[in-house]
């Protein structure tokens, strides 16, 4: 015994259409992402977010320290890519309760002292 439908064939290609067009203006045009993507992007906010709330305390500590002028003018003096090891080996750039700098923190840290005169 045949089944005799002839709207299945057309039925089928119609719903494989449908899903794969669903899926590429979803992902394309309205702004569908993946759990993995939108994990990464989550991270990505929050290191920018942690970046930029510890980058004034990091200027603060190391203007607030004795001779900080003198230590500005060292700093400066200074090839700007070793710039971030030194803000990290002074310590200005580990966070309060940590025992590593944060060198997201010191690279920001470092730039914003480079724009600081002496």
């Amino acid at each position: 015994m045949q089944l005799q439908v002839p709207w299945l064939k057309p039925a089928a290609w119609g719903v494989v259409v449908g899903a794969a067009g669903s899926m590429i203006i979803g992902f394309s045009w309205l702004g569908w992402t993946l759990g993995s993507t939108a994990e990464r992007m989550a991270v990505e906010r929050t290191n920018a977010a942690v970046v930029a709330a510890l980058t004034p305390s990091c200027v603060a500590r190391f203007m607030r320290q004795p001779g900080a002028v003198a230590k500005l003018g060292e700093f400066q003096k200074i090839d700007s890519w070793k710039q971030r090891e030194f803000i990290e080996a002074g310590g200005w750039a580990t966070p309060r309760g940590d025992k590593t700098p944060n060198s997201a923190v010191a690279e920001a840290c470092a730039e914003e002292l480079a724009k600081t005169k002496a």
